[in-house]
């Protein structure tokens, strides 16, 4: 079966009614564990965008604190699996504040772990692409926000 565009999507969902469109999301978020994700993200944190950085803040710091630090190995697969639970909620929100604000969280709890990043290339490189990343995606931001995000990452260091 051959998906159709977003655009036919929108026009077909117009002709649904309520409870139908009800029973649609349903079925989405049985398949797909990022759907019931979104479903919850748009109805219960959406509002309070304050309250989900800092949900996905305490998931992240439990994730940091199970890194298996024995090899730089583990370390590395860790922090990748970490940066993607981050990314896919950086996804649903859609906010450049909270995605900027988050990969500085990120960045941050890098720098804290033990042994080092800096005698691995691996995460050093990783490291150094989200700050690149966040530096870009600040030029986005009012010039207020870009002053106060550039000072975290002027004291973000390795």
């Amino acid at each position: 079966m051959k998906a159709v565009t977003v655009k036919e999507l929108k026009l077909e969902l117009k002709h649904l009614n309520n409870s139908e469109l009800i029973d649609l999301c349903l079925k989405l978020s049985k398949f797909k564990k990022e759907n019931k994700e979104l479903l919850t993200y748009e109805l219960f944190e959406a509002s309070n965008e304050e309250g989900f950085i800092e949900t996905v803040k305490s998931e992240a710091d439990i994730l940091f604190e199970t890194i298996n630090t024995y090899s730089y190995f583990y370390i590395k697969k860790s922090v990748r699996k970490i940066l993607r639970m981050l990314k896919t909620n950086i996804r649903y929100s859609k906010n450049k504040e909270t995605e900027i604000e988050l990969l500085l969280y990120f960045c941050k709890k890098m720098t804290e772990i033990k042994p080092s990043i800096k005698n691995t290339t691996v995460l050093k490189n990783i490291y150094l692409r989200e700050k690149t990343a966040i530096s870009k995606k600040m030029l986005l931001l009012h010039e207020d926000l870009q002053y106060d995000f550039t000072l975290q990452i002027e004291a973000l260091s390795i």
